[in-house]
């Protein structure tokens, strides 16, 4: 069973990368269904029935507000605003018209992917489960875990989420170009040595397990068992 997923955003890089980083989760299927506007959006929620609504706000011709205002009108499904708008106050209004979550641009892609997860099952009563495991280290992606050779582990939420996409893909190299898009966002132009400095802080905190994750020099990272 995969979970259904509507995707609404007028911008289509962001639809593409959403849609090719939720799909390739296998342990985690998604069938992602996209809108590229207000009406379109709101014709598919008529006509389907949605496991999750990814929703931008500033939309043509009928906003991300208009929509989660008239969805909630007769509809539970969970609503995670994905907008550019930063002010508080556009967070407050979302939630008050019922939305669960809210996310800002640019973002990580694994950040969005682990609040749809924790999402969904809360919405759906799961017990989280599903451990993620490399070796001795135990990942519960639920409840923002870490153990490693038993020992409880504190990581920022960047550590988190390149420990995540490590482990969701052990043994495979994944570029510094991939992990720089899905851990801090399509848009970000900064400095690529971040990516090194978070890699070299989550070795250290990993302490003996750290070694599992293995530098490939001028390609990228990856971690093995």
């Amino acid at each position: 069973m995969s979970y259904q997923i509507l995707l609404v955003e007028d911008d289509s890089r962001i639809r593409e990368v959403v849609y090719d980083y939720f799909t390739g989760h296998p342990s985690e299927p998604f069938d992602v269904h996209m809108a590229k506007d207000g009406e379109e959006a709101l014709t598919m929620l008529y006509e389907n029935t949605y496991d999750l609504l990814l929703l931008d706000i500033m939309l043509p011709k009928v906003d991300g507000f208009e929509i989660c205002r008239s969805v909630r009108t007769d509809n539970t499904v969970p609503i995670i605003f994905i907008t550019a708008r930063v002010g508080d106050e556009d967070a407050l209004y979302g939630y008050g018209l019922g939305a669960d979550d809210y996310i800002t641009k640019p973002f990580s892609l694994a950040t969005l992917h682990a609040k749809c997860i924790a999402l969904l099952k809360r919405s759906k009563g799961l017990v989280a489960g599903d451990l993620l495991t490399c070796g001795n280290i135990v990942m519960d992606p639920v409840r923002f875990m870490v153990t490693a050779d038993g020992n409880d582990i504190k990581l920022s939420p960047k550590e988190f989420a390149l420990l995540r996409t490590l482990i969701e893909q052990k043994g495979i190299v994944i570029p510094r170009e991939t992990l720089l898009i899905r851990i801090w966002g399509y848009d970000y132009e900064g400095n690529e040595r971040v990516l090194d400095n978070h890699i070299k802080k989550l070795r250290k905190a990993l302490g003996t397990c750290g070694k599992q994750i293995q530098t490939v020099i001028t390609k990228g990272y990856k971690i093995t068992d």
